[in-house]
């Protein structure tokens, strides 16, 4: 079996230490490092390169938002999962402009944290529908000062089917069912959606997608509630 290769960064010891005997009860799953603060954090997936970084957000010297955006932009491929206590508004947009794939508070549920970790690591988001919800509003209020970008050339008709079916919160063997196709087919989709997009996380792609008005908020909310 492949184990979930995981970096943890947070920097209070027995907050870490309770973190890693969760985890490590699990089969699928190995902490391969562990970070006190952003800048180590950062340090540390250049040496490891884990799956997975496990990442609180108020840290010293690197606060969790900036390490999050230097790791995607360097090391792409590498999901992050926010774990934190804190749920304002202006973290929750920040982290997700940063390219994290999931941000879960800290009074998660131990099997959701798990499943959580599981999802991030097959090219999935983790977002909380209460969390989904401020994000979107934040964004669309934003946008509306803004010039939308123009035209859906640049994604096919099944990559939209795909990121619209995402917006939703569905996962990919749902979207899979939804769009008679097999799952590897729907998550060389996201790739390519990725890559054509610019972007490194479903959340990324659908804030794209909203912003050309290629998805509706209120699909997008009410859709992912109806998922939870």
């Amino acid at each position: 079996m492949k184990k979930i290769r995981m970096l943890l960064a947070e920097d209070h010891i027995l907050v870490r230490e309770g973190f890693r005997e969760l985890i490590e009860s699990q089969e699928d799953m190995e902490i391969v490092g562990e970070a006190a603060n952003g800048e180590e954090a950062i340090q540390l997936v250049a040496q490891f390169m884990p799956d997975v970084v496990l990442m609180d957000i108020a840290m010293p010297k690197i606060n969790g938002v900036e390490a999050t955006k230097t790791i995607k932009e360097c090391y792409p491929s590498v999901a992050v999962l926010i774990l934190t206590a804190y749920d304002s508004d202006e973290f929750i947009f920040a982290i997700a402009e940063a390219g994290a794939a999931g941000y879960l508070l800290k009074t998660v549920q131990r099997q959701e944290l798990f499943s959580s970790i599981r999802a991030v690591f097959h090219g999935e988001s983790v977002l909380h529908p209460t969390i989904v919800e401020k994000l979107l509003k934040r964004l669309m209020y934003t946008e509306q000062k803004k010039d939308k970008p123009v035209g859906n050339e640049t994604l096919s008709h099944r990559e939209l089917e795909v990121l619209k079916l995402g917006a939703r919160g569905l996962p990919n063997k749902q979207i899979a069912g939804e769009l008679s196709m097999r799952v590897r087919t729907v998550q060389t989709h996201w790739r390519n959606i990725f890559n054509k997009l610019g972007v490194s996380s479903r959340t990324e792609a659908v804030m794209r997608g909203l912003q050309n008005d290629w998805i509706a908020l209120e699909k997008a909310v009410s859709g992912r509630e109806d998922n939870h």
